[in-house]
């Protein structure tokens, strides 16, 4: 039944339209209910990208199929890809928005790219995810200060980075820096300080 009402809209209202992608949206649901995982993620992609194109990416339904997606990957096992692809787009939009109305220097909107860095880091992306670590890290130095608890948060967050890419020299230094800011700040053996030790040893 389904399968027979979107043949229809497709053939009358073409596959863009919103009625044809909600019925495309429900065929997939239907099939996410029946197992048939594999069909049902390919739909939702589908449907997905469609909406983003045509409604964008803040409208309601673009973020019911963000979700829709993110169900039937973690039906699958796909645990790690039905987090991140739900977090990186709802991440992504979260600092444009921010950038756009508070500015790109607000804290909000640096928390934002600090946690778009994180999601990104997760997935192996380690060359953007290197690239948002080094602008948090930049204007949480010129804003907060070099010894904030935040900016130090944002060289160990780099440091890690830099040592999954095998830049083991530049992650040293800045795990270096990070241990002897917490050692005069916190004391040597807050969690912190104990955490940046042992980042420092893996890297030597």
């Amino acid at each position: 039944m389904y399968l027979r009402t979107l043949e229809r809209l497709e053939r009358i209202l073409g596959p863009d339209h919103p009625s044809t992608l909600t019925s495309t949206n429900n065929l997939a649901t239907v099939l996410q209910d029946q197992g048939k995982y594999k069909e049902s993620e390919m739909m939702h992609r589908r449907t997905l990208e469609k909406r983003e194109k045509i409604l964008g990416p803040d409208h309601p339904d673009t973020l019911t199929s963000t979700n829709n997606l993110a169900l039937v990957l973690q039906h699958q096992g796909k645990c790690d890809e039905s987090e991140t692809t739900y977090r990186r787009m709802m991440h992504r939009r979260t600092l444009e928005k921010l950038e756009r109305i508070l500015g790109p220097d607000h804290p909000d909107t640096i928390t934002s790219t600090n946690n778009l860095a994180l999601v990104l880091q997760r997935q192996g992306k380690w060359d953007e995810s290197e690239m948002m670590h080094r602008q948090t890290l930049e204007k949480w130095e010129r804003i907060l200060g070099p010894d904030h608890p935040s900016t130090l948060i944002g060289t160990n967050n780099l440091a890690l980075v830099l040592q999954h890419q095998k830049k083991y020299e530049e992650s040293e230094t800045m795990h270096r820096r990070t241990l002897e800011r917490r050692e005069r700040l916190l004391g040597p053996d807050h969690p912190d300080t104990l955490r940046s030790t042992n980042n420092l040893v893996l890297v030597l």
